[in-house]
């Protein structure tokens, strides 16, 4: 069976780091990857754009891009976006066999012992953990967290496909300059910020007036049918 990898966060707004980070995991594990943006993420202050807005953006972001969509279902919630419940949820509908994995960033994975009910997470999912250039995730992880997935590294891409949930991947990933916080303050100080993101995602932002944006033209019609 195909892997899945559910790659969460505001993504406020998605960027090409965002993207090269998706596509990175996509093409080393010959997965497929959903990209999860949060309503209310329990780990963060609130979302400069509407949940609505960032989900559209996401789409446009992945509309051509092969293996890779955008799962809304923590949208539609009214409650925090505890990923715990993502994975239940989930695996209602994929059964138990089917393999499931977590892309997170080093530093999420490091904060994992704040999580809801976060020792029963690798028991829904594998973990993807993206690691920067230079990061030493051995030095940095707490006792806690290194007693729980010690045993559960492996270095096999296949493995993932094999077992439905319980391992754990380090994936080095390129270096990427952009971040959201600075490509917010980009577009609120209308310094140069369009080559930071895809094309469809600028002209959503500038149509939308997000983030400080001068206004340019009319605004398109979000969201999606399905949210």
């Amino acid at each position: 069976m195909t892997l899945r990898i559910l790659y969460g966060g505001t993504f406020d707004p998605i960027h090409n780091g965002h993207l090269a980070v998706a596509l990175h995991a996509r093409d080393v594990l010959h997965a497929e990857v959903s990209l999860l943006p949060a309503r209310d993420p329990p780990h963060k202050g609130p979302t400069s754009a509407a949940a609505v807005d960032r989900a559209r953006m996401c789409e446009l972001a992945v509309a051509d891009l092969k293996n890779i969509d955008v799962d809304v279902r923590e949208l539609r919630r009214d409650t925090p976006s505890w990923t715990i419940d993502t994975l239940r949820e989930l695996r209602v509908q994929i059964g138990d066999r089917a393999p499931l994995a977590l892309l997170v960033g080093a530093d999420s994975f490091l904060g994992l012992p704040t999580w809801k009910e976060w020792r029963e997470l690798p028991k829904l999912a594998h973990f993807v953990i993206a690691e920067r250039p230079g990061f030493d995730l051995d030095a940095a992880m707490s006792p806690e967290l290194a007693a729980e997935f010690g045993s559960r590294f492996t270095a096999s891409a296949q493995a993932l496909h094999g077992a439905p949930v319980g391992l754990a991947l380090r994936l080095r990933q390129p270096a990427t300059p952009e971040s959201a916080t600075e490509l917010r303050r980009r577009i609120a100080a209308s310094e140069p910020w369009r080559d930071w993101v895809p094309p469809a995602v600028a002209g959503y932002i500038a149509r939308n007036c997000l983030y400080g944006a001068a206004c340019m033209g009319t605004a398109a019609t979000p969201p999606s049918g399905h949210l």
